[in-house]
């Protein structure tokens, strides 16, 4: 498996567009979502990246879709849906391949790993499809808008109400998987099958990857992520 170093595209691209994240190679998390010990969102987190955190980028597969990040003194695996920096003051994932940064390939030892974890989610049943994220610059595979703008709580007009959790985490069911990070604003896609709140009717919850998320009745959106 190879990753990809992130480096400056220029010495005017250092001194004019990023000058942070060129000298750092700094990101940011988008979203609350997990670090991991090996790039797939089935395998185990090692902690959580808050809204905003600034991380070190280490490098990137190849396909931008995971990047090798260290913080708190820790080096993990991220998804780069949900990593960005900011061009001309906007936003633009990781993913997006931002146009201040060039790219070098190396190679990791831990593909082994990555697989062994990718066949335990299919044999898990992980065919149901994959979350949507809600992206800025793309209709997928982006960083969430509510992350950004500091506006999360907009996908839920309706605040979970302590009974609300009780039932949730006292009623725990099968998980199910799907591709893709469990995150606040994340679509669930309609025919996954989910489970009645009975005091909020306007919420359902289900299990997915290991994580029990609240999730808005109308629209799919995930409103809470209890971990």
């Amino acid at each position: 498996m190879k990753i990809l170093t992130l480096g400056v595209a220029s010495a005017i691209a250092m001194t004019v567009a990023a000058p942070s994240f060129a000298q750092s190679a700094e990101a940011r998390a988008g979203a609350e979502i997990s670090a991991r010990i090996t790039p797939s969102e089935f395998a185990p987190s090692v902690g959580v990246l808050e809204l905003n955190q600034p991380v070190i980028i280490e490098g990137c597969l190849e396909d931008v879709s995971w990047c090798q990040i260290s913080f708190d003194g820790q080096t993990a695996w991220a998804s780069a849906t949900y990593l960005y920096v900011e061009e001309d003051t906007k936003p633009v994932a990781l993913i997006n391949r931002p146009s201040t940064l060039s790219l070098t390939t190396v190679t990791v030892p831990d593909e082994d790993a990555t697989q062994a974890e990718q066949n335990k989610a299919a044999a898990a049943g992980a065919t149901m499809g994959s979350l949507v994220a809600f992206a800025v610059g793309g209709p997928v595979g982006g960083i969430v808008v509510g992350g950004i703008l500091g506006t999360v709580a907009a996908v839920s007009a309706v605040e979970p109400s302590e009974e609300t959790l009780v039932f949730v985490t006292s009623n725990p069911v099968e998980t199910i998987y799907l591709n893709g990070e469990v995150v606040v604003g994340a679509g669930v896609p309609a025919e996954v099958a989910m489970y009645d709140v009975p005091a909020q009717p306007e919420f359902r919850y289900l299990n997915v990857n290991d994580l029990t998320v609240l999730v808005d009745a109308e629209t799919g959106t995930i409103v809470r992520v209890l971990r």
